[in-house]
């Protein structure tokens, strides 16, 4: 049987490359598999890892020109955008690095024996473990930062955890080279290259999912693909953890106050958000709530203004550029919807940002379900604008939204400073809404820091927990508890004089 070639595309003319890969056998996923499972072991020693993650760290900085030169080649999204997600991939492995060294993130729990409890407490000392290996599904829209070299990579490496990543088609030369990167930093830190394993195509992708050594998985994509993969791993005979950010509409609010304070500024950062990486950023506002009124029009005056100031761009493939224009179509002809700048091709390979406007009591009073694709993502540069009369009618669309990645507020000097209004309503209504609230700023860019949460209710993703930040690395660990092991039995973690110096919370007659 002849093996599919895996070709590499230039978006820019639609031309294919160089033929990177081939599709991957069943054989070839089972064989990539317990390759990685085998590698599990050598993964067990942290110091180890923290040397990995940090070498891998160095590697892809030193290759960085290649790096970037490969993934502009792949995806059109140019040198400085793709530079900037270099640096915040090579940033995340090392924040990583740096939590595997401190330790905190085994949330050791002793707590010693008390007899004088009701009822008497025996000892019980837990850690996390890792879960064995993991799946990851490579996003189209950040070739490094959310694929073979990120977050999920990143993350799982440092709990302990081997990946297989199922490369994304959009960026298959991109996606070996960071691979063979990885690979040559675990073999310099002493470890098995099989720690990090890549396959491609589609079937192998489902083949992957239900492999029995896959003990996790992370995806990043569509709703309809993230949701085949969850149901496929809850439908194994030994169900899996599943963790998918799939679609997000991410709602934009604007008071009346701030419309009135500052609509010109409002309307030239939407614009900037909206057309961020061409559109395709899985945080792009796609509904924004803007007052009827003349501050409204302002806004959406200066909203126009800054769109059509702004070049056409590349879409990632031309099959995303179809379905980008076919979506826009369709929104477009529903009744009583505008297009005050009309979304549309450039050239044969290029697409111009715009936005639709609807009545925002089209959208409240649906009750037939004819508005229903205005509340769904459409990937691309576009926004649904929809001019509201009140803050019932505002909560009203809000109310009919599923979860989402983000909402964000925009809200006047005063009514961010506490003054009566209607903030503390809306930040209660889009806090039930989503993952990450914004005021008065925007969602697009995604802030790699402890704190962060990237994820939300379903559809945004699958799970409560988040893709980026140090948070992510829970998702591919599970808690153990000892009880009344001795001490020469215990995992050195959890040895009463602490002999790796971790950070621990104890109770009990000596603890604090």
């Amino acid at each position: 049987m002849t093996a599919t070639p895996v070709w590499s595309v230039d978006p820019r003319t639609g031309k294919q490359r160089e033929q990177v890969a081939a599709e991957a056998t069943p054989a070839d996923v089972d064989r990539a598999v317990t390759a990685a499972r085998a590698a599990c072991a050598a993964l067990a020693d942290r110091t180890a890892r923290t040397a990995f993650l940090r070498t891998a760290a160095d590697l892809l900085d030193e290759a960085g020109p290649a790096v970037v030169e490969t993934a502009d080649a792949e995806t059109a999204l140019g040198p400085v955008r793709l530079t900037g997600e270099l640096a915040r991939t090579t940033y995340q492995l090392r924040a990583f690095a740096d939590a595997v060294e401190d330790g905190a993130y085994l949330d050791v729990r002793i707590d010693h024996a008390d007899a004088s409890l009701t009822p008497p407490r025996p000892d019980l000392r837990r850690y996390k473990v890792p879960l064995g290996v993991v799946a990851v599904y490579a996003a189209s829209n950040f070739p490094l930062a959310f694929s073979v070299p990120g977050g999920d990579t990143a993350s799982a490496l440092a709990a302990g955890c081997p990946v297989v990543v199922k490369a994304h088609p959009d960026h298959p030369a991109t996606s070996e080279l960071c691979a063979s990167l990885l690979r040559r930093a675990a073999e310099r830190t002493g470890l098995p290259a099989d720690v990090v394993q890549v396959v491609h195509g589609f079937d192998a992708g489902l083949e992957l999912i239900r492999h029995p050594l896959v003990a996790a998985a992370g995806f990043t994509g569509s709703i309809r693909g993230g949701r085949a993969l969850f149901d496929a791993a809850a439908a194994r005979p030994v169900p899996i953890p599943f963790h998918g950010e799939l679609g997000s509409l991410n709602p934009v609010v604007v008071t009346p106050a701030a419309a009135a304070e500052r609509a010109e500024e409002i309307g030239a950062g939407l614009a900037g958000s909206v057309t961020l990486g061409v559109g395709q950023f899985c945080v792009k506002p796609g509904l924004v709530l803007v007052p009827e009124g003349a501050d409204g029009d302002r806004l959406a005056g200066a909203f126009a203004k800054a769109l059509g100031e702004t070049a056409p761009g590349v879409l990632l493939d031309h099959r995303m550029r179809q379905n980008f224009l076919a979506g826009v179509r369709e929104r477009a002809a529903l009744p009583g919807v505008d297009t005050p700048v009309t979304p549309g091709p450039g050239d044969e390979h290029t697409v111009g940002a715009g936005f639709l406007t609807v009545p925002a009591r089209s959208l409240a009073e649906d009750r037939d379900g004819r508005y229903e694709l205005l509340l769904e993502e459409c990937f691309g540069p576009v926004t649904v604008v929809a001019r509201y009369a009140d803050q019932h009618e505002a909560g009203a669309v809000l109310a009919r939204l599923p979860g989402n990645l983000t909402a964000t507020l925009q809200l006047s000097q005063a009514e961010a400073a506490g003054a009566p209004g209607p903030a503390a309503e809306l930040l209660g209504r889009v806090t039930a809404l989503a993952g990450r609230v914004v005021v008065n700023g925007w969602p697009t860019g995604v802030a790699v820091a402890p704190a962060q949460h990237h994820g939300g209710p379903y559809p945004a993703a699958t799970s409560h927990s988040t893709s980026v930040g140090g948070t992510a690395i829970e998702r591919w660990l599970r808690p153990v508890a000892y009880q009344s092991v001795p001490d020469a039995l215990l995992p050195p973690e959890l040895r009463e004089a602490n002999p790796l110096g971790l950070p621990r919370h104890v109770t009990g007659p000596s603890g604090t």
